[in-house]
């Protein structure tokens, strides 16, 4: 086959431009691209190369001849569609919540687990951003001394509520910097010079939902039941790039240069660790980068098998957009495409 029939579920948000312009940047082997979106987006034409393709309303017979569906529309809408484009054939990326829980749908992340969606049934997930950067981080480090603790912080950009809250931050800096009032649209608070302590509802233990898809979620893709991940997670006023304090409990010491020898080596994984002359992953640096950045690697003085580092990663990207091409990458090299 000379290439794939592709079609992007949610083509007119953020992730869903930035799979249009990883699919190009990449040389993805496209045969047909259908842009699926609402009916709010139906009719708008999108550059892709050298053609403009028309954004069409998602139904349940949009998926008929599709080899892959890229979807980023939602929870919702990937509950209610996915399941008519799998039914057609189709094997679906999915980086909605909707599905990464169940069972019987691999939740992959390609440098650490991508063998677990050989047995797909027709629907992958993609992990939340925060995690996705994490894994890449910990897996090499767990598959030599495993892990069995982790703290776990977060600084979240913004564009991980979407387009609205970009445009949120920057109108209410402009405001602030004026001298007004910001007023609150998406967030509870102003975003604005401002960390907000609450991604997603808050659960009846006082974590959030956000909080807990670390902990769930990086049990399932490491295939570590037992480990502990204990996360606090903020929205941070950056408009792309999350970033992450992280202390791990290891079963064995561990040193700082073993760390980042191993992570040196690691698939996707750039250290970059030295302190003393301003080295350190920045968001600032992340931005369109496939790339997830480890430093301050050090020795954790709380714990004698604890190792404390800082890792910073491009959340439209690596945590969301890139990981399902890169699935889509190696569900074609592996020939496990049909189901």
């Amino acid at each position: 086959m000379s290439g794939y029939r592709v079609a992007i579920l949610g083509a007119t948000g953020m992730v869903g431009r930035e799979f249009i312009k990883i699919l190009q940047q990449r040389d993805f082997p496209v045969s047909d691209l259908a842009l699926l979106a609402s009916d709010r987006s139906a009719g708008k034409s999108v550059a892709y190369g050298a053609k403009q393709i028309v954004v069409q309303e998602t139904t349940p017979d949009s998926f008929n001849g599709v080899d892959i569906v890229l979807a980023s529309a939602g929870a919702e809408i990937s509950r209610e569609f996915s399941p008519y484009a799998a039914k057609a054939g189709a094997v679906v990326v999915d980086n909605s919540r909707a599905f990464r829980m169940e069972p019987d749908v691999p939740l992959v992340v390609p440098e650490v687990n991508m063998g677990d969606a050989k047995g797909h049934h027709g629907i992958i997930a993609n992990p939340n951003c925060s995690t996705i950067q994490m894994v890449v981080a910990l897996y090499p480090i767990h598959k030599i001394n495993p892990i069995r603790r982790v703290i776990v912080d977060t600084y979240q950009a913004v564009s991980g509520t979407g387009s609205n809250a970009v445009d949120e931050l920057n109108d209410q800096s402009r405001v602030v910097l004026d001298g007004g009032k910001a007023k609150p649209k998406v967030y509870p608070h102003q975003i604005a010079f401002n960390c907000l302590p609450h991604i997603e509802p808050f659960m009846e233990n006082g974590y959030s939902q956000e909080e807990l898809k670390m902990l769930y979620e990086t049990r399932k893709i490491m295939h570590a039941p037992e480990i502990l991940v204990s996360a606090t997670t903020v929205r941070v006023p950056v408009a792309i790039g999350h970033s992450e304090a992280i202390h791990i409990e290891l079963s064995e010491p561990m040193t700082a240069d073993e760390a980042r020898e191993i992570l040196s080596r690691a698939p996707g994984v750039i250290v970059q660790d030295d302190p003393s002359n301003n080295v350190y992953p920045l968001a600032t640096e992340a931005v369109g980068r496939d790339e997830t950045f480890v430093g301050r690697i050090r020795k954790d003085i709380s714990h004698p098998n604890g190792l404390a580092m800082w890792v910073v990663s491009d959340n439209i990207r690596k945590g969301a957009a890139l990981n399902a091409v890169q699935i889509a990458e190696e569900l074609i090299k592996n020939g496990w495409l049909k189901h």
